[in-house]
This record gives structure tokens, sequence and C-alpha cells, in this order.
């Protein structure tokens, strides 16, 4: 049984994002037993940078895309060599984060982390994890709201992790989450707060929300956001677009809203989106390679089916609501961060649209292929991602703000996995800048 300290899969569970059927015991045992050593073993980051350890999201992809016990293990071996120990807990500082007020103080610190992870295993061992997860993130109080932006740290990783917790019903993972984005910093409270404030002050409508589609549009014409972020900025949400341009970004996300009965088709249109300019987002004459940092944005999205969409979901619609429009307003964020890419909706017809037959591979080539891949896991989220809003946003194809359909889902798909297997680097990063490309090779055809 799962416990706030123990993981434990069970071969015939059915995770809501995405799964592929007749997962083995044998696989759930492997699994189990090498998160277990990862969770007792090994930090949440695995340098000194705060370079985040994948390992969690990694084996729990390939056990939901009915991975051998070989193939987990294999997963698990290409990646621990690297990982920073475990530190041991403070028993004192533990029990310090009890008083709300002195909780503040360690948040922001990773060499808090483990004690985090102590914390929140005794929160969640004696209130349960739902109770835990919406005390701690999503109920609106002060503690709560800082934690939540925190979530949204690091690049959506903490956030990421918490959906990996929720959707296989993993309280320690949960506490690993939660730990994970107590010490992450909080630079985006004022783009979150500001843009809540100005959907106020404008009266921002439901019935009035832009499409996103259109919206990535719009936010690419504006001169002044659309440049924002530089090539030579560090971080550059932070250092780019939230220093330049706070206010344009504040007010075009502010215009993003939703009402609490468009839940499920706005998170599938939430989905359409970010697929749709991570993966239009190429630079012919280069092969096609796909962004580092929007592909967090889709590795993420999957995630909105069990904490949103989900009848089981432990959070209020009102709760639901905000939790999906602050995801939106960080991935508009993320797009203009990069530099606000031209969309090339050519880059993801798939041959058959063109003339060229059907695509050559099933979901289940594509699967077997990303599984072996040796690398920390990011490919293997993509393309499970990708599955999963196929199957999400199958309902509302034909309507307006859905780019991505049908066949796309699938050729998508194996165009990741031919990115990664064409050789390094793996993923660009920035995408929008002319330097991200320098060293990507040339497609045939249009090399000298």
């Amino acid at each position: 049984m799962a416990t706030a300290s123990t993981i434990k899969l069970e071969a015939s569970q059915k995770p809501e994002g995405f799964f592929v059927e007749g997962i083995s015991a044998e696989s759930a045992e492997t699994a189990s037993r090498l998160l277990q050593e990862n969770h007792e073993k090994h930090h949440i980051f695995f340098n000194q940078d705060k370079f985040h350890n994948h390992i969690v999201h990694h084996l729990l992809t390939l056990f939901a895309l009915k991975a051998t016990p070989a193939e987990i293990q294999e997963g698990y071996n290409n990646n621990r060599s690297y990982q920073r120990p475990s530190l041991p807990f403070n028993g004192s500082t533990v029990q310090d984060m009890h008083d709300p007020e002195r909780f503040k103080k360690y948040l922001g610190n990773e060499k808090y982390y483990n004690d985090f992870v102590v914390f929140f295993q005794e929160e969640i061992a004696k209130k349960g994890w739902e109770s835990v997860i919406v005390e701690y993130v999503f109920n609106g109080d002060e503690r709560a709201d800082d934690m939540l932006v925190r979530m949204f740290g690091g690049f959506l990783h903490p956030l990421i992790h918490l959906g990996f917790g929720v959707e296989f019903h993993q309280p320690a993972i949960i506490a690993e989450a939660l730990a994970q984005a107590a010490v992450h910093d909080d630079y985006l409270t004022s783009f979150f707060m500001g843009a809540e404030k100005a959907a106020r002050i404008n009266h921002s409508d439901p019935r009035n929300t832009p499409l996103l589609a259109d919206l990535l549009d719009e936010m690419r014409r504006d001169k002044t956001l659309s440049a924002s972020a530089h090539w030579e900025d560090g971080n550059k949400v932070r250092d780019g677009v939230l220093k330049r341009a706070p206010q344009e970004m504040i007010q075009f996300a502010s215009r993003y809203v939703v009402a609490e009965e468009e839940l499920e088709e706005k998170v599938a249109e939430m989905v359409n989106a970010v697929v749709y300019y991570t993966t239009t987002a190429q630079h012919p004459p280069h092969i096609p390679k796909y962004d580092f940092f929007y592909m967090h944005c889709v590795n993420s999205s999957i995630f909105f089916t069990p904490l949103v969409a989900s009848p089981t979901s432990p959070l209020t619609p009102p709760q639901k609501t905000r939790l999906l429009e602050w995801k939106v307003r960080i991935d508009l964020a993320m797009y203009v961060s990069r530099h606000s890419p031209a969309l090339l909706l050519d880059e993801i017809q798939p041959p058959s649209s063109k003339g060229g037959g059907q695509p050559e591979q099933s979901w289940e080539d594509v699967f077997r292929r990303v599984r072996r891949l040796k690398d920390d896991g990011h490919a293997s989220k993509f393309v499970r991602a990708l599955a999963h809003g196929e199957r999400v946003c199958g309902r509302f194809e034909g309507r307006k703000g859905f780019v991505v359909e049908g066949e796309m889902w699938r050729w998508i798909a194996k165009s990741v996995v031919d990115s990664v297997e064409a050789g390094g680097p793996d993923w660009v990063r920035s995408c929008g800048f002319e330097e991200a490309w320098v060293g990507v090779p040339l497609r045939e055809g249009a090399r000298l």
C-alpha cells in the first residue's frame, strides 16, 4: 500500500492522464522498488545549481507506457550515477515548521529540502494527501498562495512532480513535490498576483476571453512584449519579460479567465495551445528540434486531467479555475520569453495531408522507441503528453482555437523521437533566437 513514506504501484492502476493497457506486475514491482530507492537516497536537485532530479518523472512515465522491467531498470541506471545524495533531516527544524509563522523562514532554501519532505510526510500521514495539498497550496490564504507561486518555479517542475504524485496516487511523491515547491523561489509572485488584480480591475469576463491561438498572435505583434527577452538574460522570464515589459505581460495574461462550467473544454484548449506553439516554433532549413523550455509547458499539461478535469480531484471548482488560469498565464509568458517565434503550421502537417501517404508508425511504435531512449525522461514525458492531448482534444476538434488535430498528434510524437535520435543537441534552448540554432543540422536538400 502506498503511504506518505512508501511508494507502491499496482499493475491494475489506470493513470488518468494516459497509460497503455497491459502493464505487468513485474513492471509495477520494479518501478516501485527503484522509486523507493530514489526517494530514500537522492536529493531533488542533482547539483548545486538546482538542476532537477527527473527519476520520478521518467520511471512513472515508462511505467505508464508499458515498459518492461528491464526498460525501467535501464532508465534508472542511466540517471542515478550523477544524483546528489539525500541529506539527513533535522528533527527540531521539522518541528519548527509546524508553526505557520516559523514555516516561512525555511522557504526558498534548498538545504531544508529533506526537512520539508519529512514535515509533509507527517502532515500527509495525519491528514491525508488530499487535505494537505488543498491546505498548503490551493486554499487561497497567504501561505497557500506563496506555495502555489513556488509550484510554478523552476520551469514548472514542482507542479509536474505534484501531478505525477496525484495521478499515480503516491503520497510519498506528493510529499516530495510539496518540499520541492517550498525550496523554489517566488519571483513569479508579482506576475500572478498582478494578473489577478488586473483581471478584477478590468472586469475580465470569461465570455470575452480570447482564444489562446489568437492571443499568441497578438502578443507576437506587440513589439515591446515580443522583444522583451534578450539572448543574454539568465532567466528570460524573470530577467527579460518581467523586467522589460511587466505591465504588458500582466495585461495580456489578465485577459484569460475561465468559467467553471467551461473547465473541461478550457483544459483541452490549453493542452492544444501549448502543443501548437511548442511544435510549430521551428527554424528551417534546420532539422526539427523542440524547445527545452516550451516542452515543460506541454509535459505539465497532462496533469490538468487529474487535477482539474477529473471529478475525483480534491480541488473545488474555484480552485480548479484558478489553477488553470495560472497555468495558461505562465504558458503565455513562456512563449514570449523565447523571443516570440513565428509559428509554422506546415511543420506539423503529417505526410498524408500533403499527399505523402499515411504516417508510417503507430502509437505503439513510437512508445517502443521512446522507452528505449537513453535520456532523462523528457522525451518520454513529451510523447505521453501528446498521446494525452490527442485523447482530451479529440471531442473538440473542429472548434476554433484547436489547431492541432487528427493525425498531427501521432506525427508530432514520431517527430519528437526522430529529433532526439538525430543527435545533439537533443533540444534547442530559446528557439526564437538565432543563436539557439547554431550547431543544429540542416535538412536534406538544404546542405551545401
